[in-house]
């Protein structure tokens, strides 16, 4: 059976009930809860000098909950020694923690991914190689640096302020843009995808400046007409600054995701994931002719796809159909 913690509302009627001079057998009774577990509360929460109170109690829970007991569970042979056994076989932390709660009734063999993610750590820091069998096989986990000074830009509007139109797919105009960059100061892609019908426009980016950006970007949408430029959907990058040029230029409106909300712009995403079978990452755009990039889109838009039941970006944006392909 599963333990469930005490709630602030079961302290807070402890508190009373026992200052009521209600037995710990009356009370569990009525709270539905083993003598045992109102017993061990009123024992460890309460105060020094003082009776036990909900409010002092509900901080002591707090705090002993926020302290880690991975070195403890880390002091179980058998368990330690099953979960290494396991890695080495190429299970991952969270595979390993289901299965032990699927084949153990005990709780002394239990252990959470998270647990099991800092036995890898203390490991490592120790010199030894439990992380070689992660996929990754990284010794620690890298710190997710994340800019204050994204979405400061001025008169942003936010995502959540967009046309619910613009979700249900059910017109075009709709696009969704985003950075695909190569190496470090090697440049990289402005990519804007078309809702709908998965139509891409790109251009090549020499530098990370915005009003660069905004200039590849203007471009990339010349040879598409007014009507079919409506909304714009990107995210925070500093990129995006200048994102009122694009708007002139385009007759469009701009919306910003939220932050770290890929899935947001899943189509862009989706795009780029293309995109990166012919540019992988790491890759020099200041090398790679204009025309080889045109070719990729063009290659790209020509390509049948799935959701659009195999039909492809071109034809479905411009209502034609394209060269049969070759068998």
């Amino acid at each position: 059976m599963t333990y469930i913690h005490l709630t602030p509302h079961e302290r807070y009627c402890i508190a009373h009930m026992h200052m009521a001079k209600y037995s710990i057998r009356q009370i569990a009774s009525r709270l539905n809860r083993s003598p045992s577990t109102i017993s061990r509360e009123v024992r460890r929460n309460k105060g020094i000098l003082s009776p036990y109170w909900h409010d002092w109690a509900q901080q002591c829970a707090d705090k002993r909950k926020a302290k880690p007991r991975h070195a403890k569970r880390r002091n179980h042979d058998v368990l330690f020694k099953g979960v290494s056994l396991w890695l080495k076989e190429g299970l991952s932390p969270e595979i390993i923690s289901n299965r032990l709660r699927r084949d153990f009734r005990s709780l002394k063999m239990r252990v959470s991914p998270e647990t099991i993610y800092q036995w890898i750590i203390r490991d490592s820091l120790q010199g030894g190689g439990l992380h070689r069998y992660l996929v990754r096989k990284h010794k620690y986990r890298r710190k997710q640096r994340r800019s204050q000074l994204k979405c400061q830009f001025k008169d942003r509007i936010s995502i959540h302020e967009r046309p619910k139109i613009v979700s249900q797919k059910r017109r075009f105009g709709d696009w969704e843009g985003d950075t695909m960059e190569g190496g470090k100061s090697k440049g990289g892609l402005a990519t804007y995808v078309e809702r709908k019908s998965r139509y891409l426009v790109a251009g090549k980016v020499k530098d990370g400046y915005s009003a660069t950006f905004m200039q590849t970007s203007c471009q990339a949408f010349k040879p598409i007409s007014d009507n079919l430029i409506k909304t714009i959907t990107v995210d925070n990058g500093r990129e995006f600054a200048e994102f009122k040029t694009l708007e002139k230029e385009t007759n469009s409106k701009v919306y910003f995701a939220d932050p770290y909300s890929p899935w947001q712009r899943g189509v862009n995403e989706n795009t780029n994931g293309l995109l990166r079978r012919y540019f992988p990452k790491g890759c020099n755009f200041h090398v790679i002719d204009d025309k080889v990039i045109d070719q990729v889109v063009t290659k790209l838009n020509h390509r049948p796809r799935k959701c659009l039941d195999y039909r492809t970006p071109y034809e479905v944006l411009f209502k034609t159909k394209t060269v049969a392909l070759r068998i």
